[in-house]
């Protein structure tokens, strides 16, 4: 494209195909039509396999085996391998990924730490590089990966140039900003579950742990270590979230300053509530509101 515009020579840097299990065209989710260049079994010799995302993940690794095994194969023989989204499911079912890091949309992400303990996920990552193996956020992290990977083969300018065509910022790495804090209530603790609602309602209000955990029937050593088995936060983690995702819904929504958002949310001091903030969006409230602010 930057060539094209340029009114120079087209000279692609890479040969793309398209190839699927069997090679035969198949339907997105959709609609949208894909007849592929050939199946799996016609790659030959390449240098960089890129897995696409996919929607039912059990239903995909239950019949993609004979995928999985190719992508083990293909490693073997010096590929790099890179996913895009919940394609990291795939990789992840190789076993390339152990004791090595990954990322995945953070939808996905405590699904995937559930399934895979012995990979190490950065779910507020956009990109993670081993080597030779590449992982990506959600969907439009595709082009993210697109852009690192053609910096990574062909250098930083032809990448600054791909990004200028595709009127696309190069050098995003966090997805944190998109992120929404999920509430794990999957267990079937009902007294956990019972605490949670009740933070879930009066997260503004500064409450004493060991009031809540008799409340509950329960010891504060026995809270703590039950609260953090079944959500996978400390009681504290998992209020702050909450308060941080209100914030985030009235920065969105109005002009309020921060200072107002603060004690609104239930903090006293916006300055430790504006590190809380940053840690968890990895934006400042100012950025955050310039960026998804409803207009």
């Amino acid at each position: 494209m930057w060539n094209y515009f340029s009114g120079q020579k087209v000279t692609p840097h890479f040969e793309v195909k398209v190839v699927t299990t069997i090679g035969e065209p198949f339907k997105c989710l959709s609609g949208v039509r894909i007849v592929p260049d050939g199946s799996i079994h016609d790659v030959q010799d390449t240098d960089l396999i890129v897995v696409s995302s996919i929607l039912d993940i059990d239903k995909t690794l239950r019949v993609q085996s004979e995928a999985i095994d190719w992508l083990k194969e293909r490693y073997r023989r010096g590929s790099h391998i890179a996913t895009i989204c919940t394609g990291a499911f795939v990789l992840a079912e190789t076993g390339l990924l152990d004791g090595k890091t990954a990322t995945t949309h953070w939808g996905s992400a405590r699904q995937f730490q559930k399934r895979y303990p012995r990979i190490e996920l950065k779910a507020e990552r956009l990109i993670t590089d081993e080597g030779d193996l590449f992982c990506s956020g959600g969907y439009n992290a595709g082009i993210d990966l697109s852009l690192y990977l053609v910096e990574k083969y062909c250098g930083h300018e032809v990448a600054l140039q791909s990004s200028k065509s595709l009127i696309s910022d190069i050098g995003r790495i966090s997805q944190a900003p998109y992120a929404i804090f999920q509430f794990q209530k999957d267990h079937r603790d009902n007294q956990i579950l019972a605490v949670q609602e009740w933070i879930e309602h009066n997260f503004d209000q500064n409450f004493n742990y060991d009031k809540l955990a008799r409340s509950h029937g329960m010891s504060r050593r026995t809270f703590e270590r039950r609260f953090k088995s079944t959500t996978g936060e400390t009681a504290l983690i998992y209020q702050q979230r909450i308060r941080v995702e209100a914030a985030k819904r009235l920065l969105e929504d109005g002009n309020r300053s921060f200072d107002e958002i603060t004690y609104q949310v239930g903090y006293e001091d916006s300055s430790s509530f504006r590190k809380v903030f940053f840690k968890q969006t990895g934006l400042r409230p100012t950025e955050y509101r310039k960026k998804f602010q409803r207009v």
